[in-house]
């Protein structure tokens, strides 16, 4: 009996040793990072070590990057998710409930309340779903072991520093799986640089403060090149083929109106011949869809870089105004 205790004792001290985390302190490439992290932000590899032995690898965090819904799936499928009754409703209702500062940041910003609205609600259904991933862990997990870390390597410093300005312990905080935090899930980078104190408590706090939320998404806007008054897209029509050389070649719009109506572009709406734009095709419900994207479309993809997203976001306020 003995050695049976024994060896059920040894056998559950090596399945112990084989699930405990080592933390992020541990990689290989963690001097790498500390003295980064030291030498641009003066932050001591000492409480890097402290933060990122907090920190634990999340294989589901891995997962989910791989297969991002703008990536696989088609604009039909894609615009169920965001067009739905439920969240147009509580759009509107949205806008109803912070209107003065709706009105009050498309005034000062130029843009409109509907569109700021939209982009809250197509991220965190207007606050309700801001993520339950832990930002330490999901950043971590991505800068150290995601093929593709340099953006997020990048951002894991950032979030550091974006913690110890506006004061809150990095483990603390919850997000999405690529670190997006808030109403209008933005990454360390994007909190730090375009995030406002809008109702002038002194913290720049986008969890739980819907006016700094609303401020900030409309400065990020402005700041990125929101024309105001201007159009965002239009349906098109085509006919021949010469338009194909045009479809979906970049986001940033290279041609001119003209040159696409030159090409075969038809539109629906009065549009200046020397205006950029770009001409977008998405796969819908009854076949392909042609749209202009105008410069305010681009601007959207700033906040996303998906064609997908963009008119997910401008429908949606178009529902919801």
């Amino acid at each position: 009996m003995k050695k049976i205790a024994l060896l059920i004792s040894t056998c559950a001290a090596l399945i112990g040793a084989n699930i405990t985390h080592a933390g992020y302190d541990q990689h290989e490439r963690f001097n790498e990072f500390a003295k980064e992290l030291e030498a641009e932000h003066g932050i001591k590899p000492e409480q890097a070590k402290a933060w990122l032995e907090k920190a634990e690898r999340l294989e589901s965090v891995l997962t989910a990057i791989s297969r991002p819904a703008e990536k696989t799936k088609t604009w039909a499928d894609y615009r169920k998710i965001f067009l739905t009754e439920k969240r147009i409703e509580q759009g509107k209702q949205f806008l109803k409930d912070n209107a003065k500062l709706l009105e009050k940041a498309e005034q000062e910003f130029g843009v409109p309340k509907e569109i700021i609205g939209a982009i809250i609600g197509v991220e965190t259904f207007y606050g309700q779903r801001q993520g339950n991933y832990r930002v330490l862990d999901s950043l971590s997990t991505l800068a150290f072991d995601y093929p593709k870390r340099s953006l997020f390597w990048r951002e894991l410093k950032e979030f550091f520093v974006m913690s110890q300005e506006q004061g809150v312990d990095p483990g603390d905080i919850k997000g999405s799986y690529a670190g997006a935090m808030g109403y209008g899930q933005f990454i360390p980078s994007s909190y730090r640089y375009y995030a406002i104190d809008y109702d002038g408590d002194g913290k720049k706090d986008l969890w739980t403060n819907k006016a700094d939320a609303i401020g900030s998404v409309a400065n990020y806007f402005k700041r990125h090149g929101w024309e105001q008054g201007q159009a965002v897209t239009q349906r098109v029509r085509v006919k021949g083929n010469e338009y194909e050389d045009a479809v979906n070649d970049r986001l940033k719009p290279k041609w001119k109106a003209s040159e696409l109506k030159a090409l075969g572009v038809i539109p629906t709406e009065d549009v200046a011949d020397d205006a950029s734009a770009t001409l977008v095709k998405l796969m819908g419900e009854n076949g392909a869809e042609f749209w202009l994207g105008n410069h305010n479309f681009y601007v959207i993809t700033r906040y996303n870089h998906s064609r997908m997203y963009a008119m997910a976001v401008y429908q949606l306020s178009q529902a919801i105004k």
